[in-house]
């Protein structure tokens, strides 16, 4: 037996003798979803075990090194965990912005004192965090920022305001871009900082979406004192960070369409809401349904194949932007089947499949919106010129 077959020999043994019933075969619902923190919710006892016993064996961050809470696995053992935690429908133990965003930006430019402290913390879900990137007058232009930090000798005072901060009003703390060189260049200007949402000085204001419910909110930032050991990274080329950490983000929302439906195909949910006769009365709809399986299908080889080039350093620089574009697009579509599929039904605006519908095009806002990844990869990947 080879290394991998015994690793997931022995993994399949271990998550069947721990993944408990609540956790698995449940829809990847980010509002029943344990994200961790100073006040951790959780939908049933058995998230509670099931995420002490993952964080017990570092596999919520399974790659990241022991010494910051990980595992140390491998890529191949890492996939393997995750085929098998599939196979079982057993649900991630933890949704985390520290993990998907902060966590590798950590790992590439933090001191050591930073990691030290930070991502055991990520890894056993004791913080949770929230970005601080898009303000009023710079969403687009991300690097127009006005948020300031004032230098005040061992600590910044930190001025301004960030918009659609998702989660604000829930997180812990937030990795914010704060101009702290005014008479720099607007690119080498910034500076990434962690600032605690519990400093004096920092409020937040609940921004209520069509969907109904309120997932972002507006941030303030008013005289708040920020360590300058809290600065990831070189004090004034927060940019070089904050192109690393947008390239994880952009991977992480152009997967969307692979999470959001569980285990459950698209295929699957028109069968149970149509039956198998009603759904064969509808041909262009059963096209429509292929078309996008076999879309997802597609895109998932290109998820885990660009995984694979970027742990081996061999990634293109504008995958990111592709995977994001494409991800988002296709996470419409998905949402836009749905509302078909369940018809009348479906659009009781209290239903999981209203909200889906109208919350899925802010993906393709957050992050970057489309209209920038085109033109990334107009300029970068194609060469053309500028306007």
């Amino acid at each position: 037996m080879s290394g991998a077959e015994a690793f997931r020999a022995e993994t399949r043994a271990w998550l069947a003798d721990n993944t408990l019933p609540g956790v698995r075969h449940q829809p990847e619902d980010p509002e029943t979803a344990v994200w961790g923190g100073r006040r951790p919710y959780f939908a049933n006892d058995d998230q509670r075990v099931w995420l002490e016993r993952m964080v017990a064996k570092g596999w919520t961050v399974p790659e990241w090194p022991v010494e910051y809470g990980g595992a140390g696995l491998s890529a191949e053992e890492a996939k393997i965990l995750t085929q098998e935690m599939r196979r079982i429908g057993a649900r991630r133990p933890l949704y985390s912005l520290g993990i998907w965003m902060l966590g590798p930006a950590l790992l590439k430019y933090g001191s050591e004192a930073q990691k030290r402290e930070h991502l055991p913390r990520i890894a056993r879900a004791e913080i949770r965090w929230a970005q601080g990137y898009s303000e009023p007058g710079a969403g687009s232009d991300l690097a127009n920022i006005q948020t300031r930090g004032e230098d005040k000798g061992d600590h910044f005072l930190v001025n301004g305001s960030k918009i659609w901060t998702s989660s604000g009003d829930k997180a812990d703390m937030i990795f914010a871009l704060v101009r702290t060189e005014p008479d720099a260049p607007k690119h080498l200007g910034i500076s990434f900082l962690l600032i605690d949402m519990a400093d004096p000085g920092v409020t937040t204001r609940p921004i209520k979406l069509i969907a109904g419910d309120s997932p972002f909110t507006q941030t303030f930032f008013d005289d708040v004192a920020v360590s300058k050991d809290n600065v990831v990274g070189e004090r004034g080329r927060g940019w070089d960070v904050t192109k690393y950490l947008l390239a994880h983000e952009r991977e992480m929302i152009g997967s969307l369409p692979m999470s959001s439906m569980g285990e459950e195909t698209l295929a699957a949910r028109a069968v149970k809401a149509l039956g198998r006769e009603g759904l064969a009365r509808s041909g262009t709809l059963r096209a429509d349904i292929l078309q996008y399986e076999l879309d997802a299908w597609t895109m998932g080889i290109a998820l885990e194949r660009n995984g694979d080039l970027a742990k081996a350093r061999q990634a293109a620089p504008t995958a990111a932007s592709v995977l994001k574009l494409f991800g988002t697009e296709l996470n419409k579509r998905r949402s836009e089947l749905l509302m078909s599929v369940e018809g009348v039904a479906g659009a009781d605006a209290r239903g999981i499949a209203a909200r889906d519908w109208l919350y899925a095009p802010t993906t393709t806002i957050a992050g970057g919106s489309s209209e920038i990844q085109l033109n990334i990869l107009a300029k970068r990947a194609l060469g053309l010129p500028g306007a």
